[in-house]
């Protein structure tokens, strides 16, 4: 089933304060700087006069706006503007560069190197304090958001970690496959990268009557998951009170009674149920807003598709759920799965349709449960991925 929006990610937000190194080698101009400066509590400035430190300054100080002469001993001005654009760590602080005349070409030559603005030294204090807090806010923008974005990677990972050992958790849960007897199985269950609800199950209910199942919670994520074990539980130890779960529709309504979606964080979910009788070959089932399970019986004819029209469970408390029965010819298969089985887009835009994977389920397979992988990796290559936007689950049985 396709996912619930989740709420926007927003982490908190470092404060950087505005720090300014002046890289000039006259120690007046340092001083009448810091004069200018000292009236603003909020910026804080460091004074670099020997041109060859500038740059290893720079690295352990790390300032929100570099001020930098161009004229000066030892270090040309203009080489040192490539020194910094060059350096990893301090290619994005914004650059002033500060010289004593108005010069064209000079201006020119210092943008194209990187520098991000030119002041002819000394400006008027305002307008200095000005271009100081506006390219330091901009700075401290980038590397606010550069921080968001790590913490965003950091939030990914945790929750893909989450997911992972989810997805364990469901698969632990599912049953062994059965290799022989009146019933047996085969299954794949493959979760999406956001893992979805899919779970399912089956087991004896008592000698004669075999109970299988398939259901899919709304929406991904761990919360859906949850959910989808915590139903799968109640079904794989018949715990719902007063309830015969020979009788499929008394059971999809004990478990919509118990799974209200109002209960349920507002989640719900479908679910098929069956009832197999070795004795009669009858089969009983019900489904509750689940895609049909496909019955191959007679060869030469398309699959019978079991399903009945009930709501989802969870919608409403009090609701009137119908069953149906067929019977099971020998040497029979049945294919149930989720909607993520079909469900799937393909490089045109274009759905792979259901009447698709059942023309693909028709054709006989040598091993029971071989199509089913490579279903899966036909729908991978459909999809031109390697994981598929929603769980995959389908179970096959086969009743000789």
């Amino acid at each position: 089933m396709s996912a619930i929006a989740s709420r926007p990610f927003s982490p908190a937000l470092t404060e950087y304060p505005i720090r300014v190194l002046l890289v000039d080698d006259q120690a007046i101009v340092g001083e009448t700087v810091r004069r200018m400066l000292a009236p603003e509590a909020d910026i804080t400035l460091q004074f670099c006069q020997d041109p060859t430190c500038a740059v290893p300054t720079a690295v352990e100080w790390l300032p929100t706006v570099i001020l930098q002469d161009l004229v000066m001993p030892d270090i040309d001005g203009l080489d040192l503007v490539r020194f910094f654009r060059a350096h990893p760590q301090l290619k994005d602080i914004p650059l002033i560069v500060l010289s004593s005349r108005e010069e064209a070409v000079t201006k020119a030559e210092a943008f194209a190197l990187g520098a991000n603005d030119y002041l002819v030294k000394l400006p008027d204090r305002i307008e200095l304090v000005a271009r100081i807090r506006y390219h330091s806010r901009g700075y401290i923008n980038l590397l606010q958001r550069n921080d968001a974005y790590q913490a965003l990677l950091l939030s990914q990972q945790k929750l893909a970690n989450e997911i992972a050992r989810a997805a364990e958790y469901v698969i632990s849960l599912l049953p062994a496959p059965i290799g022989s007897g009146d019933v047996t199985t085969a299954w794949r269950y493959f979760p999406s990268a956001t893992l979805g609800g899919d779970s399912f199950g089956y087991h004896w209910i008592d000698e004669n009557h075999f109970a299988f199942y398939l259901l899919d919670v709304c929406g991904h994520g761990v919360g859906p998951a949850l959910l989808s074990v915590s139903a799968l539980n109640v079904l794989r130890a018949q715990s719902l009170p007063d309830v015969d779960f020979r009788d499929p529709a008394a059971v999809l309504g004990g478990m919509n009674s118990n799974f209200q979606m109002e209960k349920q964080n507002e989640l719900y979910f479908t679910l098929w149920y069956g009832v197999y009788n070795r004795q009669t070959r009858k089969l009983r089932h019900a489904s509750a807003g689940h895609p049909p399970a496909l019955l191959f019986g007679n060869p030469s004819l398309p699959a019978e598709q079991l399903i009945c029209q009930n709501m989802f469970i969870g919608a409403f408390p009090k609701v009137e759920f119908e069953r149906a029965e067929t019977q099971v010819p020998k040497d029979s298969r049945l294919y149930l799965f989720s909607d993520g089985v079909y469900e799937v887009e393909k490089p045109d835009g274009t759905m792979w349709s259901f009447e698709e994977l059942q023309d693909y389920l028709r054709r006989p397979s040598a091993e029971p449960g071989t199509e089913i992988e490579a279903l899966y990796k036909t729908l991978q290559e459909l999809h031109s991925g390697n994981t598929l936007d929603d769980d995959f689950s389908l179970l096959r049985l086969d009743f000789p």
